[in-house]
């Protein structure tokens, strides 16, 4: 058994240098890696943390005898993380032979070893070969978690995927996964993002767990370092969100830190028609073990898109300061970010009359008027502080705050006939938002005899208000157009005014307030784990017409959200997962657009229950899940904003990620769904679809290692989307389209600078397809789309 016991830790630390096929040579120029190794021996929690950081360690498990560690979770380089798993325990790490490593008492090691001539393999085993999707995410009260030891379905894709795919947008990283797809807002330019069939508001995205803190509407993606994919309803894990949306699924964002090796690069970029940007990276560390963090990204790019007439310009400043003690963990996250769309292709709406829909206008056709536009611009930011009280407990408190001006005059298409024949809206609506958001809680780890108890307890609070104006026409002002042959006209007079448009009065007030506590519990060494916990959830929510300014609504509810989950991991690559767990939103607010716009809806309730099987082969991973949701249905029918019915959605879903294959890296999946719903009024949409929910979604994505070429890689996409309906008569309705997606890369060195050349070519076919019927509008999907960029690394 002892002799087992040794080999078995040998080799496996041992085993990460033929993996990878290099030796193992300097840790102190490596880059800290994302750490998530669940309490237990230390002697195997060490073997553990020895492959993750690529450190050939082998040595007799009875030294350390039956002594426990609480894991480890979080940024670490090699040094740091074996300071910390070692601290207290009597022995240090001392070098064995030319390249490997062994523990020894700290009496008989005499001073401790500086790993400054170890080198942490480039593609860290955080990640799943070739980098692009990781084994780790935050997940709300839950904190950082591996994802096989979750009973939900999560992906994480990391930076390494944003800058190979040169993902402008979060919309651009989340196509990758089948069980998203992305809609416009209404009538306006926002990102609306369809999970498992239902939307997510840009508004409702977290940033390092925190709501109410990222711009709204459009985010981009160059200060990001991980984006984390949540499907299903999350109001245990994260609690309500904002605005209300996020049923099928949440999304955090985790921003860019200072690494232990410096970072220094910039990105000149061109996109197609005529958009040009710069991007500049600056990161590095400072101070005793390289405890002070400081990184630093400045964006800047606009010109023509290749949709006819439109330009965009996109300006982004983030500072990211972090400090990392033994201890104590501290991190600040500064940013401001303006963007501007002018002539930018809106939705189009279809009167309810016709009895199918238009056809798409060509792939590049713009149909706006000269005079639209809009001006998002956002000043945000927030602080966490992480203390280890103990060896296992941990308590965190995090906040932040946005400020959001949000200007422009939106105008969008009534398509009345077939011919295109249209009419068209002016809508200029001033917002401002406020939002001060706070979390604090304590993670934790018991051992009760043969049980595990991972504990968890979370406080958050969200306080937002909103201030809004409009000018607009009413029908009978509305200019006459055409979808393929667009008219210009001046600008309308408005004729329907509300609140002041250069000091727009308050809409709005909500204070979001959770208290939740979880538990779970390990089996059979933590081979079976099974999660109970329950979220109390206050919601507040005052609304005021922006007309007369008297209040049209308000609500104080208060209500619990159970979660339950399990996992079974009966053999070390393969986990079976189950959860039920509940969503809910404060009431959905109608778009600026509608005719009742100033009502507010009482709050969304909805559940979940998913069944799935996970696969973890070292180089790549694969999942497979079924699930069915409940949740009442919303739509905008006749110019007015409803919420009416039950909407149930069942699906199956199938993703495959990793490198299966030497130099072979995959990003693919499947989803199927199938949805009706319940319950409507007099029962006259009863047994229909639900509007703008796909029968199915496909990606296939590959990314190939040119043979023979050093540093060049190729890559292409397919994405393929099933039909939609557009009203709840299910009596319009858009085809099924695809995308066909190419690019290449190629990394090579010139002076000691390294040089990574990048293009991407989206759409290739430059095919024309309704994208969205979400919302009960028409969204047109991206033409063909050129992007080129060059980064140098100095």
């Amino acid at each position: 058994m002892f002799t087992h016991t040794f080999l078995r830790l040998a080799l496996t630390c041992l085993a990460l240098l033929p993996l990878h096929g290099q030796a193992v040579d300097n840790v102190s120029e490596s880059a800290s890696r994302s750490v998530a190794i669940a309490p237990g021996l230390l002697s195997e929690v060490l073997a553990q943390f020895a492959v993750t950081v690529g450190v050939p360690l082998s040595f007799d498990p009875a030294l350390l005898g039956d002594r426990q560690s609480p894991g480890l979770r979080g940024n670490f380089s090699a040094q740091t993380g074996f300071e910390r798993l070692l601290d207290g325990s009597g022995f240090a790490l001392m070098r064995s032979g030319e390249s490997g490593f062994t523990l020894k008492p700290q009496d008989a090691a005499g001073e401790a070893l500086e790993l400054d001539t170890t080198l942490i393999s480039e593609s860290g085993a955080d990640t799943y070969d070739g980098g692009q999707v990781a084994r780790d995410a935050q997940i709300g009260v839950l904190g950082h978690q591996a994802l096989n030891d979750l009973p939900f379905s999560v992906t994480s894709f990391t930076a390494k995927t944003l800058a190979d795919q040169q993902a402008r947008t979060l919309g651009d990283v989340l196509l990758n996964d089948a069980s998203v797809r992305q809609s416009a807002g209404f009538g306006n330019f926002s990102q609306v993002f369809i999970i498992r069939g239902l939307p997510l508001a840009s508004d409702d995205i977290s940033y390092n767990g925190l709501y109410g803190v990222l711009p709204r509407q459009i985010i981009a993606t160059e200060a990001m370092e991980r984006v984390e994919l949540f499907k299903g309803p999350s109001a245990f894990i994260n609690g309500v969100t904002p605005s209300g949306s996020g049923i099928g699924g949440s999304v955090n964002v985790q921003p860019k830190r200072a690494a232990d090796l410096p970072t220094r690069s910039i990105t000149l970029d061109y996109n197609s028609n005529d958009r040009v940007g710069g991007h500049l990276d600056l990161g590095r560390r400072f101070g005793e073990d390289n405890r002070f963090g400081a990184r630093v990204n400045l964006l800047q790019r606009e010109g023509d898109t290749a949709v006819e007439g439109e330009d965009q310009r996109t300006s982004l400043i983030s500072l990211a300061l972090d400090y990392r003690g033994k201890r104590l963990r501290l991190s600040t996250d500064l940013g401001y970010q303006k963007q501007v769309i002018n002539q930018g292709r809106a939705v189009v709406y279809v009167d309810s009359t016709l009895s199918k829909v238009p056809k798409v206008p060509d792939a590049n056709a713009g149909y706006a008027q000269r005079w639209s536009y809009s001006q998002l611009e956002d000043t945000f930011g927030m602080a966490r502080a992480e203390y280890d009280l103990s060896e296992s407990w941990t308590a965190y408190l995090a906040g932040g705050a946005k400020h959001t001006r949000e200007n422009g005059v939106y105008s969008s298409l009534t398509v009345t006939d077939l011919d295109g024949n249209a009419r068209g809206g002016m809508l200029y609506p001033p917002h401002d938002e406020d939002n001060q958001s706070l979390m604090a809680g304590l993670n934790g780890r018991i051992q009760s005899g043969p049980v595990s108890h991972q504990l968890n307890l979370g406080l958050a609070g969200i306080w937002g208000q909103q201030r809004s104006a409009f000018e607009t026409i009413g029908s009978a002002g509305r200019y006459s157009s055409n979808l393929y042959n667009v008219t210009q006209q001046p600008r309308p007079p408005a004729t329907l005014f509300g609140s002041d448009v250069h000091d727009p009065r308050i809409v709005g007030k909500n204070t979001l307030r959770s208290i939740a506590l979880a538990d779970t519990l390990g089996f059979i060494d933590d081979r079976v784990l099974l999660t109970l916990g329950a979220r109390r959830q206050t919601l507040e929510v005052d609304g005021w017409s922006s007309t007369s300014g008297a209040r049209t609504s308000r609500y104080d509810a208060a209500i619990t959200t159970p979660v339950f989950g399990l996992v079974i991991k009966p053999w070390d690559h393969v986990s079976f997962y189950a959860n039920r767990i509940e969503g809910l939103a404060k009431g959905p607010t109608p778009p600026t657009s509608s005719l009742n716009r100033d009502d507010t809806f009482a709050p969304v309730r909805s559940k979940q229950i998913e069944a799935g099987v996970r696969l973890d082969n070292g180089s790549y991973g694969a999942g497979l899940s079924v699930y069915r949701i409940e949740q009442p249905s919303s739509y905008t029918q006749d110019g007015f904003f409803r919420v009416d019915g039950q909407q149930l959605n069942k699906g199956v879903e199938l993703n495959v990620y990793g490198e299966p294959l030497d130099g072979l890296r995959l990003l693919s999946g499947a989803t199927v769904m199938k949805t009706e719903i319940e319950g409507s009024a007099q029962g006259v949409n009863d047994g229909n679809r639900a509007v703008g929910v796909p029968r199915f979604q496909f990606n296939l994505g590959a990314d190939w290692d040119v043979p023979g070429v050093e540093g060049a890689a190729l890559s292409a996409r397919m994405l393929r989307t099933g039909g939609q309906y557009l009203n709840a008569a299910n009596s319009q309705s858009i085809p099924a389209w695809n995308r066909f997606d190419v690019g290449a890369r190629y990394a090579f060195k010139v002076d000691e600078q390294h040089i990574t050349v990048r293009a991407n070519l989206e759409n290739v076919a430059n095919e024309a397809y309704w994208a969205s019927a979400n919302g009960g509008y028409l969204t047109q999907g991206t033409p063909r789309t050129l992007k080129v960029g060059v980064t140098v690394d100095f």
